[in-house]
């Protein structure tokens, strides 16, 4: 990792375990009830803050945003800020730790009375308008356990895996905010792999991933440069892409996912910039073999991120920690799944989002599904108030984090959560 500097001194009052302090820096979008309207915010300490009630105010003295000609943050995402690229991410970035610098008097009481709020007082948005949803297979131990259970260990990892990271399109339409309820799928499933059934989803089960978001496109016909990838990536956030495992294996041959995924997919509320996590940056393992020339990333990382998955049912007061992972188990680097998904063209817009796949270590508590922590649910899963799980019941709350420690200070993304309500009745589909 970078070596990382002394904490910053904020003028907002926060501890060392908050995980919003100057060095994080976060965007977002929250409903502002005093104007009625959804503006994009950052947060610090405990306090959403309104972007757009500073800008109003000019506090984004930079020289990028000053010869801007309009306002971006009065907007309901963070798109048309995305949109402006990387260099005014960094200015209004550096703009606000200023303006929130132990000792600055930039904010004047009457901007903090109607710029801040209590972060348990508000309601936060979708913070992207998300136009195009891809996920990938980027964890070679989530690919090789998944094979194993399918395949067999002597044939787990396909030949193609690793000379290109797989994907598939998901469903934008149906990616959700956290603390959106998610109702359990039904379709067809089949107990012989010959004849379907009409069910419910008896497997559901959840998949641990980051999302990376996308403030840069590229021209129909001409793809992104691995070397120049990073340039395109506004941010990250906490991912959890929904699966419905007995709809999947039936539905899978020969296509892939469609029904089994295209229920739901959660995001945390807030993104996190490259900025924030630049200390936390790390070197992924070398790939053999080697790739081919346009997947050669000079700058193969990812970040030194743990991951956290929790469970808990209607019948606990508590979350309970069943897995924890970490981003620098990928083996390909999102710079690569850009270059990738572009390679033939493909032109990716501002506001794209992108999967890593489920990230699992090697060790059995870094599974990131159930899938493999259950091990197909020939396992289970023991809860502290007495209970099993071999696949998600209905009234589970699943909750994903993402913290890491820096020098005096805590970066986290905010919690990713969703709650199984019960499938529709068969009448509906009548």
């Amino acid at each position: 990792m970078v070596e990382q500097s002394p904490a910053l001194k904020s003028c907002i009052e926060y501890t060392e375990e908050n995980h919003f302090p100057l060095e994080n820096i976060p965007f977002g979008a929250f409903h502002n009830d005093k104007v009625n309207a959804v503006h994009c915010c950052t947060r610090i300490g405990d306090f959403v803050i309104d972007l757009a009630v500073l800008e109003e105010a000019k506090l984004f003295d930079g020289a990028l945003f000053s010869a801007l000609g309009k306002q971006v943050f009065s907007s309901k995402n963070l798109n048309d800020f995305m949109a402006l690229g990387k260099d005014y991410r960094i200015e209004a970035r550096q703009s606000l730790q200023a303006m929130f610098a132990e000792g600055s008097d930039k904010v004047s009481a009457e901007v903090r009375e109607n710029a801040f709020f209590p972060v348990d007082k508000v309601k936060m948005a979708m913070p992207v308008f998300i136009r195009d949803y891809t996920d990938f297979y980027s964890s070679k131990n989530h690919a090789f356990n998944i094979g194993c259970m399918v395949r067999g260990p002597d044939n787990a990892i396909q030949p193609n895996w690793h000379h290109l990271p797989v994907g598939y399109h998901g469903r934008a339409s149906s990616v959700v905010l956290d603390g959106t309820p998610i109702r359990r799928p039904k379709g067809q499933v089949s107990a012989d792999k010959v004849k379907p059934t009409f069910s419910d989803c008896k497997r559901m089960d959840f998949e641990l991933e980051m999302a990376t978001y996308l403030t840069k496109a590229n021209d129909l016909g001409h793809p992104v440069k691995v070397n120049e990838a990073k340039d395109h990536i506004f941010g990250f956030g906490l991912l959890n892409d929904w699966s419905a495992r007995d709809l999947q294996v039936w539905e899978y041959v020969p296509l892939g996912p469609f029904t089994a995924k295209n229920f739901a997919s959660s995001v945390s509320p807030w993104v996190i910039t490259p900025e924030a996590l630049a200390p936390f940056k790390t070197a992924l393992p070398e790939q053999d073999p080697p790739v081919l020339p346009y997947l050669q990333d000079k700058d193969l990382s990812s970040y030194d991120l743990p991951l956290q998955v929790l469970i808990k049912s209607k019948d606990m007061t508590e979350p309970h920690l069943i897995a924890t992972s970490n981003m620098k188990y990928l083996y390909f680097s999102v710079s690569q799944t850009i270059a990738h998904h572009s390679v033939t063209g493909c032109n990716m817009e501002v506001g794209d989002c992108l999967g890593t796949g489920t990230i699992s270590g090697k060790e059995k508590h870094e599974f990131g599904s159930m899938f493999e922590l259950c091990w197909g649910g020939k396992e289970v899963i023991k809860l502290p108030n007495g209970e099993e799980r071999k696949w998600l019941q209905d009234g589970d709350s699943v909750i994903l984090r993402g913290i890491c420690k820096g020098n005096g200070y805590t970066i986290g993304f905010g919690d990713c959560e969703g709650t199984i309500i019960e499938a529709l009745p068969d009448s509906h589909f009548e």
